[in-house]
């Protein structure tokens, strides 16, 4: 949604119109991150008042952090390597520094000059 804000109006209009004609079962699915600069539009009212609001905020110390992003790695991924001696401690190592990075994310600018953009996707 952040991507597309000139077009955001003419979504929350349609979705008027689908909850007023369209099929009961209706769903429509959005994703949005804020957005990066302040005076950048957000999200209509409209839409939020309707909307489901779920949030994915990760965990405060690096331990979660670190369970985290390793747990979205099951034992298939980690046995389908052809040098595991080499593919587990990368795999360990990268989401050590993803746990560090998520947990720097706090202290804002004091240790980085940008926001870490890295994410699960």
């Amino acid at each position: 949604v952040h991507l597309m804000q000139s077009w955001l109006p003419i979504l929350e209009r349609k979705l008027e119109i689908a909850a007023e004609i369209g099929h009961p079962e209706f769903r429509c699915f959005l994703t949005a991150e804020p957005p990066p600069l302040a005076d950048m539009q957000t999200v209509p009212e409209g839409i939020m008042q309707s909307s489901i609001k779920v949030a994915n905020e990760p965990p405060t110390d690096i331990k979660s952090n670190l369970r985290a992003s390793y747990a979205l790695f099951d034992q298939s991924t980690l046995d389908a390597s052809t040098k595991p001696a080499y593919h587990r401690p990368m795999l360990f190592s990268l989401c050590f520094f993803h746990a560090l990075c998520l947990g720097r994310r706090k202290f804002g600018f004091m240790g980085f000059s940008r926001p870490y953009p890295y994410n699960n996707g």
